[in-house]
């Protein structure tokens, strides 16, 4: 019982390789959060304008889906390994730049929009690279434990990151912020050198826009894959209200609840993954997306209908559970069931679905607050997301059908899995 409610730490004991990507991934999340926050802060400190902050995200949107896209073209073409590193040394630069700027006697502000944008570039050409890399790092039967350790530190950060942050940034400045930054970024290099080359498989496609399309139709071919997708998109469309916020609090009279509203769902998926055990004994991947996706979008109307602020937070504690529940499912039907030449392109196809979905949320959550107020448009988001996870269920069987011990894709790679692992073994 104790040991379904702990991490599995099978694949920290089992892959020297995945102990330094994930303390890699847990120095640069921290150092990440510095930015985030600098970077905004920053840019009202130069401006006052709320539309020039806001302005970061325009910015950001169409490097990120461009590249997230070609970058999964060249993780399949490229050793992973070597691509990461590169992006690394990239975003490393970059970081600087923002630090040289800051310590000008009058910091510019096209330049903070310049290296936003080519942050993302360079964010959506090495996510794919690095989502594509821990499968071939970890033994197959230890992909969803995996995943689960990477997100126990990315939901750690996200709840202690800003107010660390937050505390820098008012004591000690942007300047300082930025330097910590570029040290983290130091320090993942050094953790990132140490992993061993992964070469891209025997025959891989050259990266070009027809190998990109190769991956898309790939996508389409598989209705499983779709649902996850699709289910993905509905969810952060429907219910993703963190744009209304501000105004949320407000209207509950609790403005001093804005900062733990940011921090209740990241609460809730650590929780989740701090007792993420039982996840490596679930093999219907798909019915578990849909059962998260639903408890998302129920937990968001719980925290639109009530006025206590109490429940409030609880119900933005549970949807970030649900929706940490949803990401391990979603992570491991990918892994566990995509071929690993085309992995990587596949990767960038889901970098650019949990990208848009949020983004259009913020719209949409905006928009309708504005046209039916700010709690109705929280939980009919909700109620929407549950009606849309639903008929999206209904309508690809072959999501719910999806069980890793007899679903072929999922034999085939671990078929593979088990030959490099034979061809690997030393020889007596």
């Amino acid at each position: 019982m104790l040991r379904s409610l702990t991490p599995d730490l099978s694949p920290w004991r089992a892959s020297r390789d995945f102990r330094y990507l994930w303390t890699s991934g847990c120095v640069t999340s921290f150092g990440g959060f510095l930015t985030l926050v600098a970077v905004p802060m920053q840019i009202k400190e130069l401006t006052g304008s709320s539309f020039a902050v806001g302005l970061i995200g325009a910015v950001e949107l169409v490097p990120l889906i461009v590249f997230g896209l070609w970058g999964g073209a060249l993780a399949d073409a490229l050793d992973r390994r070597k691509l990461v590193l590169r992006a690394e040394v990239a975003l490393g630069l970059l970081a600087g730049l923002l630090l040289v700027n800051a310590l000008l006697p009058h910091p510019l502000l096209w330049p903070i929009y310049l290296v936003a944008a080519l942050v993302a570039a360079a964010d959506g050409i090495q996510r794919p690279a690095l989502d594509s890399l821990l499968p071939r790092l970890v033994p197959h039967q230890h992909l969803t434990a995996a995943f689960a350790l990477r997100s126990l530190y990315h939901n750690a950060a996200s709840v202690a990151g800003p107010a660390l942050a937050g505390v820098v940034v008012a004591f000690a400045g942007v300047q300082t912020a930025y330097a910590l930054d570029v040290l983290s970024f130091a320090l993942s290099l050094l953790l990132l050198v140490r992993i061993k080359a992964v070469p891209p498989p025997t025959g891989a496609e050259r990266p070009s826009v027809r190998a990109v399309l190769t991956g898309v139709r790939y996508a389409w071919s598989r209705k499983d894959l779709l649902g996850t997708y699709a289910i993905d998109v509905c969810a952060m469309l429907f219910a993703y209200p963190v744009a209304v916020f501000p105004f949320l609090a407000s209207e509950l009279g609790a403005d001093w609840a804005l900062g733990p509203m940011y921090a209740a769902s990241a609460l809730g998926a650590l929780l989740v993954g701090a007792t993420s055990g039982w996840t490596s004994r679930v093999h219907r991947h798909g019915r578990l997306l849909v059962a998260a996706a639903v408890g998302w979008g129920a937990a968001m109307a719980l925290a639109g209908l009530t006025e206590h602020i109490g429940l409030v937070l609880l119900g933005l504690a549970l949807a970030g559970g649900a929706d940490e529940i949803s990401g391990l499912a979603r992570s491991t039907m990918w892994n566990q069931s995509i071929p690993d030449e085309l992995r990587g392109r596949m990767a960038g196809v889901e970098l650019l679905s949990y990208s848009v979905g949020p983004q259009l949320g913020q719209v949409r959550a905006g928009t309708m607050a504005g046209l039916v107020g700010v709690r109705a448009a929280v939980w009919a988001g909700g109620a929407a997301c549950v009606v849309a996870v639903l008929a999206v269920a209904a309508a690809l069987p072959k999501l719910l059908a999806y069980d890793d011990r007899t679903d072929p894709h999922a034999a085939a790679v671990r078929a593979e899995h088990e030959r490099a692992a034979r061809e690997a073994a030393p020889t007596t």
